[in-house]
């Protein structure tokens, strides 16, 4: 399943992490592959200081991957945005591209 986070509102935000814990108690992290692709202003939920970092890194250790657009910051940096991002997340250079790779695979695209 990938979960598509490309909005900078909180209430998004959790709506995702809370899809994400769902699912995993509902057919357990052996049984389910989640990834959560932030591109955009989503890529908030990703950056270290993040109020959701603790509920981003449990979903981690439980298997949950979290991309995160390396566009997006590239261009947030160029501006004079320095971006400090979770450790944990995993930089994909386009996180669209990502998507539609995973899609392409057979994965379900969620949106909330």
């Amino acid at each position: 399943l990938v979960l598509q986070l490309s909005d900078r509102e909180e209430a998004k935000q959790a709506l995702v992490i809370s899809i994400a814990y769902n699912l995993l108690k509902a057919y357990g992290p052996d049984k389910i592959a989640i990834e959560v692709v932030a591109f955009g202003p989503g890529i908030d939920l990703l950056r270290a200081e993040s109020p959701n970092r603790a509920q981003d890194d449990s979903l981690i250790a439980q298997g949950v991957q979290f991309d995160v657009c390396m566009n997006t910051v590239d261009t947030l940096e160029r501006a004079g945005k320095h971006v400090n991002l979770n450790p944990k997340a995993v930089k994909v250079q386009v996180g669209v591209a990502r998507i539609l790779a995973l899609t392409e695979k057979g994965y379900t695209l969620v949106r909330p």
